[in-house]
């Protein structure tokens, strides 16, 4: 990917963090080239959302990583960050947006160059990627386990993730809406990309949710994408994300304490009916790092 400068890159990116500074560093560290493979920096735009954080981050250091990297710092009357999220895409340049409602994770290196590529050859489309947790179990088990933001950091001085980011499948396990690996129905995509004219039309992410994190409105966004008449759905093959504890509201709390059943009245108060997972088999789109493989049939 070359050329000059451009005011519209293929793809921007929204990113929302919410008292985040720990994670933040690592996920916007994965979002430059510097980890990024197969692009280059003037193919896309950061678009980093401070969701009301109570310890802001700093924008000058935010859009110093990288000159394709813009800050924004929103207000919002509830504990959600769909304001931000929708903020976000309506400043976005690109004509197709990647949407990272959790900040908290990081994305492999493979995922903007791949989100640029199906994103052009099978357009119009909704391409997602993967959930995984870093830890040895979906942090909802993990925490009750001792698994913490100490013990993340050990961890992950165990493997050079920053020179070979597909070392981090080494040292994480599916998330609960991504146990069936790549070939299985997923239940949302905590990094998707559609093009950003379907996202205006739709209205983004729903703000009628209210509930800590934003509650189902992710995986309300995905079943409305997923199944979207105008969109090609495509899972990106060997990629994902890899979310950090930071003591979220639903992926940090003990499955015996989660508030799901409240997510889930939510839900219906909202939507009109029950939650339920939507599914259009996707197309299939990248390669497979060998750190990957075991994600291709999950418990063989």
């Amino acid at each position: 990917m070359s050329g000059p400068w451009r005011l519209h890159p293929p793809l921007s990116i929204v990113v929302a963090f919410h008292n985040m500074r720990r994670e933040a560093a690592r996920t916007l560290f994965a979002l430059t080239t510097a980890f990024q493979r197969n692009v280059h920096e003037r193919d896309y735009e950061v678009i980093v959302i401070d969701s009301n954080s109570r310890e802001a981050l700093d924008a000058r250091w935010v859009e110093s990583l990288q000159r394709n990297f813009r800050y924004r710092y929103v207000e919002s009357d509830v504990p959600t960050p769909n304001k931000a999220m929708n903020a976000g895409i309506r400043m976005a340049r690109g004509r197709h947006v990647c949407c990272m409602i959790d900040g908290a994770r990081i994305p492999s290196p493979g995922v903007v160059s791949g989100m640029i590529r199906a994103s052009s050859a099978l357009n119009p489309a909704y391409v997602m990627t993967l959930g995984m947790h870093l830890g040895p179990k979906s942090q909802d088990q993990s925490v009750s386990e001792g698994y913490d933001q100490t013990v993340e950091d050990r961890l992950l001085d165990t493997v050079d993730w920053k020179s070979d980011g597909y070392e981090l499948f080494r040292i994480a396990a599916p998330a609960v809406s991504s146990r069936g690996g790549y070939f299985a129905p997923i239940a949302e995509s905590n990094c998707f990309t559609a093009p950003r004219k379907v996202l205006l039309d739709i209205g983004g992410f729903d703000e009628r949710f209210v509930e800590p994190g934003g509650g189902l409105v992710n995986l309300h966004i995905h079943n409305r994408l997923v199944t979207h008449p105008q969109l090609q759905p495509v899972m990106l093959l060997g990629e994902a994300t890899f979310h950090q504890f930071h003591g979220g509201v639903a992926t940090n709390t003990p499955a015996a304490q989660s508030p799901f059943a409240r997510f889930c009245a939510e839900y219906e108060r909202v939507v009109g009916r029950p939650f339920g997972k939507a599914w259009r088999e996707p197309l299939y789109f990248g390669a497979m790092p060998l750190q990957a493989r075991a994600l291709l049939l999950p418990g063989d």
